[in-house]
């Protein structure tokens, strides 16, 4: 019997139709209409969304099992619609649940079903996702209409042309310093930059940006009458200078976009007329090709010409955000907001949000679009946002005067059509100012409310310069502890070294950008002491907990904590107070890492160092802790807006995540479409102070995250056999001494009591030490020495005193698990161990042997990996201090024919040939030591040993182990 279908296809169309477009008010959303595409007056698409500022989008959409939808989306594109200059570059296939049609309140299963569906580009024939279907509500679907009718190609194209146009205009800059040298250097005091030929660039740059800005709002402020460039000069008779100097001063006056207009006016202004003419002109040959293409309607523009523009990354360790990263993390921190009327734009100009280093403005843009986005999905209309977001809502601090350029040009393009009178975009001094004092920037926010910025974009009547050179003084701002609901950043990561003695000799690296002198170097780095009392800050870690602790300080209780950070926040001993922060008072952590190797570790741009994104609500007075977090490992960094937009989705609604505790089961899995991008586990942080370790990160495999902390907690829990099994563990300090610190070795007098010598003076040395690595020859548990300490005249009693700590047993404490064989390496005769190789002191010496076999087993090795900060490729390091809290086998539990059993084992290789770590599962005689230390010493059955070994295969398949490196062809999984 054949049932009937009661709702038609053409009304869930016109149903769904209607409800995007009152989630969508400033798109036109037609649905079920002809007379739509250019050229096919019959043809019917099923939706299609026009936006003035976008491309259209077409959604066709079918019911379940919907064979033929994929053919149909296709087909619409490259389509032109009527009405519009652009095609169609994005089609969506929609299918409906088989219920809506059988539905009796059609409306309301539209607005609860959960869609399937997939994009199709016009662009290079492609499908996102790859294979399968995304699902999501309505209102998901409203968001990725967004994402899609903007052309990446399009944006890269404007990128390329935005560049040739500023090479072309650097080039008139550099002949003029040849002529005119005295000019490059006020434009340098104007921009904060000391490299001249940067200087050139980013000003030609910042110019080519107002220009561009200013031909993208002619016509829409009738307080201005913004004439398009081609009609403000013709030829450089007409005096461009004078011209557009004219230009944005009326638009300084009248409108605002201080931040854009004011330093490009003052840059025109130092040019001589000749100069000026030559740049103006081939820049606004550049603006009108930029704007024609229509890209600059893509918020990231300009962040991302002037992420390769910016200066001083060295010293300010300043990587930008990428955009997809950036929308992923604003995306989970918008989410985390409780009680937000998003209906109601009063209450959403009552919010306050911060980047305190804002660099391009790319944090602050998505946070922006996620609070617009869902305005309108609640039937606002976003451009009336725009105002009190850039007057009231939005914070954003630089030392770089560029950054707070490209911030306001970034936020103001959003809708720039809208004008505002003030806004809260701020350059902060930074080094020695004119009255003798030295300002640290942002980081002055560390113990005050209130702050000194270099020039003021809120009062009219003081908008003398754009770094306020003319003001009577410096703007003091407020910006007020406990103030802020959502406190999002990218903080430079940069960290002081001592190279110098004990404590002389600093170089400041932190505070070295723009060429400050060694000097006030010196004078910043106690005023950062100063203000670090009582904060998370640790000089080690690195100014990044610095502005970690900005974040807390100004956060209000239910506000949101979203940092871009190092790898090394979440297990680096340095960070600890950070994590207590975090542990003690917030909840709802989300933290995400990606197991990949190289560029691909990290969320920012340009950089190899490997990041998480820490995401969290802070604690209301009264609210119970909640140590439980979920830990998010993606395969790759996000690698397009829609792939950030599902994923994000995904991590939101993930309710019931398996614990880390619960065994070697695996965690869940992040889909897009039907490829695996991540893996998603819990976890509960320790109670008590100093304990808190955000392990679960870069991990590709989360069943050997379950399998290593298990052993962390004296339990075995192996993949494939999940039940526990005890195995008495314990912290390596309970057991033995860490040896010393290696400048407390050979550090300058009157530190270390020894010198080193690579060659040896003797046969047979007196202080023989092992110093460097050399994997070629640290491939048997037993090794030689490779250099010789010499007593420093004078310092023979303290050499003494640091020759006692010498040792047998030696841990890996840089451990390059690509290419080299040992966690810990054995010297027959006591020896000092340095940095690479530190000593391991035991009471009894039966432990040495004990030790060795089982940190160099598989399951030592997991353990080392799983204690280690993983910041590198494949290199997983541990300090000194660390190492003192590394779970080992509880040496104190064996028995005497234990004991006996590891030096037999000892015996039996410590001649023979391990490959490098990352081969664990294919080495026969790394094969060979698990079965002796499982079955022989432990006294584990078959199983247990079949375990580990698969432990083996899936550990050595970390990125984070492997790094990279090619496997042999024939290397296979040894049982």
């Amino acid at each position: 019997m054949t049932t009937t279908s009661r709702q038609a296809e053409s009304s869930a169309n016109t149903m769904l139709g209607a409800l995007l477009q009152d989630m969508m008010r400033g798109a036109n959303v037609r649905y079920e209409n002809t007379q739509v595409i250019d050229g096919h007056p019959g043809l019917r698409p099923d939706i299609i969304i026009t936006d003035s500022q976008r491309s259209p989008v077409v959604v066709e959409a079918e019911y379940m099992p919907a064979r033929s939808v994929e053919r149909e989306a296709v087909d619409r594109l490259g389509l032109a619609v009527v009405g519009d200059t652009r095609v169609v570059e994005a089609a969506i296939a929609l299918r409906y649940p088989s219920d809506i049609a059988d539905a009796s309140d059609l409306d309301g299963a539209i607005r609860s079903a959960r869609l399937e569906y997939a994009v199709f580009y016009e662009e290079d024939n492609t499908r996102f996702p790859a294979s399968g279907w995304i699902s999501g509500a309505p209102s998901d679907l409203s968001d990725l209409i967004r994402l899609v009718s903007m052309s990446e190609s399009a944006v890269e194209a404007a990128v390329k042309t935005l560049e040739k146009g500023i090479d072309r205009a650097v080039a008139v800059m550099d002949e003029m310093d040849k002529l005119r040298p005295t000019i490059t250097p006020v434009i340098a005091r104007l921009l904060g930059m000391t490299d001249p030929a940067a200087t050139r660039r980013m000003a030609c740059a910042i110019i080519a940006n107002a220009l561009i800005f200013h031909e993208r709002i002619v016509g829409m402020h009738p307080d201005s009458d913004v004439q398009p460039l081609n009609l403000l000069w013709g030829s450089a008779a007409d005096n461009p200078k004078s011209k557009i100097s004219a230009a944005w001063d009326d638009i300084l006056e009248n409108i605002n976009y201080w931040a854009i207009f004011a330093i490009a006016r003052d840059i025109v202004n130092q040019l001589s007329a000749h100069d000026a003419a030559q740049i103006l002109e081939r820049l606004r040959d550049t603006a009108e090709s930029v704007n024609a293409g229509g890209a600059i309607f893509a918020h990231n523009l300009t962040g991302r010409i002037f992420q390769r523009l910016i200066s001083d990354r060295e010293y300010l360790a300043t990587y930008y955000t990428s955009p997809e990263s950036a929308a992923l993390l604003a995306r989970i921190a918008v989410s985390k907001l409780e009680g937000v009327d998003w209906a109601d734009a009063n209450a959403i100009g009552k919010l306050r949000v911060a980047d305190f280093a804002c660099g391009t403005g790319a944090l602050l843009s998505a946070v922006y679009e996620q609070i617009a986005n869902r305005h309108e999905r609640a039937g606002g209309n976003a451009a009336a946002l725009h105002e009190p977001m850039m007057e009231d809502v939005l914070y954003g601090c630089d030392v770089m005067p560029s950054a707070i350029h490209i911030t306001g040009a970034t936020l103001s393009g959003i809708q720039p059509n809208v004008g505002y009178e003030n806004s809260r975009l701020y350059t902060m001094p930074y080094g020695r100012q004119r009255d003798g004092i030295v300002k640290i920037g942002s980081l002055e926010l560390m113990q005050s409310s209130s702050a000194m910025a270099l020039f003021n974009t809120n009062e009219p009547a003081r908008r003398t310069g754009s770094r306020g050179e003319e003001t009577a003084s410096h703007l003091i701002i407020d910006i007020p502890d406990a103030g802020f609901d959502i406190v999002i950043m990218n903080p430079p990561f940069t960290r002081n070294t001592t190279n110098e003695g004990e404590h002389s000799g600093e170089f400041n690296s932190a505070f070295a950008a723009f060429n400050t002198g060694d000097e006030a170097q010196r004078a910043m780095s106690r005023r950062m002491a100063n203000l670090r009392e009582g904060t998370c800050y640790h000089g080690n870690a690195g100014i990044a907990s610095a502005f970690a602790a900005i974040g807390d300080r100004k956060l209000k209780p239910g506000g949101v904590f979203a940092f871009v950070l190092p790898l090394s926040a979440a297990t680096g001993i340095s960070w600890q107070k950070f994590r207590d922060m975090l542990s003690e008072g917030y909840t709802d952590f989300s933290i995400l890492s990606i197991a990949a190797n190289g560029t691909d570790m990290a969320f920012s741009s340009d950089t190899g160092i490997a990041e998480c994104l820490f995401v969290a609500r802070k604690r209301r007075n009264g609210e119970a802790k909640e140590r439980k977090g979920s830990f998010i490992s993606l395969r790759q960094r996000p690698g397009g807006f829609a792939q950030s937009y599902v994923i994000a989705n995904s991590i939101v609604e993930q309710d019931d995540v398996r614990g880390i505790e619960q065994g070697a089961y695996g965690g869940g899995s992040i889909f897009v479409g039907d490829e695996v991008s991540g893996q998603i586990s819990s976890a509960t942080f320790p109670y008590g102070k100093s304990q808190t370790k955000f392990n679960l990160v870069r991990i590709l495999d989360n069943t050997v995250a379950q399998t290593a902390f298990a052993l962390s907690q004296s339990k075995l829990s192996l993949p494939g056999k999940p039940a526990f099994s005890e195995i008495r563990m314990a912290a390596l300090g309970d057991i033995g001494k860490l040896g010393l610190h290696h400048r407390d070795i050979e550090g300058p007098p009157p530190r270390g009591p020894f010198t080193i010598s690579k060659t040896l003076t003797t046969p047979q040395p007196t202080y023989p030490a092992l110093w460097n690595h050399n994997a070629k020859k640290e491939t048997r548990m037993l090794c030689e020495y490779d250099a010789e300490l010499i007593v420093r005249d004078g310092m023979e009693e303290k050499a003494g005193a640091v020759w006692a700590t010498a040792s047998r047993a030696h841990l890996n404490a840089e451990f390059t698990c690509s290419s080299q064989a040992l966690a810990i390496a054995f010297t027959e005769r006591e020896t000092i161990g340095g940095s690479s190789w530190p000593n391991v002191i035991f009471s009894k010496s039966e432990y040495d042997y004990a030790f060795s076999v089982w940190c160099n087993s598989t399951l030592g090795l997991v353990s080392h990996w799983w204690h280690s900060s993983r910041q590198q490729s494949s290199k997983i390091r541990m300090t000194i201090r660390s190492a003192e809290s590394l779970p080992i086998l509880d040496l104190r539990a064996l028995t005497d024919e234990q004991l006996a059993t590891a030096q037999e084992i000892f015996d039996e290789f410590r001649e023979l040939e391990l490959q490098p770590a990352y081969l664990a599962d294919a080495d026969a005689n790394r094969a060979l030591l698990d079965r002796r230390v499982v079955c022989d010493m432990l006294g584990f059955d078959d199983a247990v040993y079949e375990g580990v070994r698969m432990l083996a295969a899936k550990w050595r398949a970390e990125p984070s182990v492997h790094g990279g490196k090619r496997r042999p062809a024939r290397a296979r999984l040894v049982v």
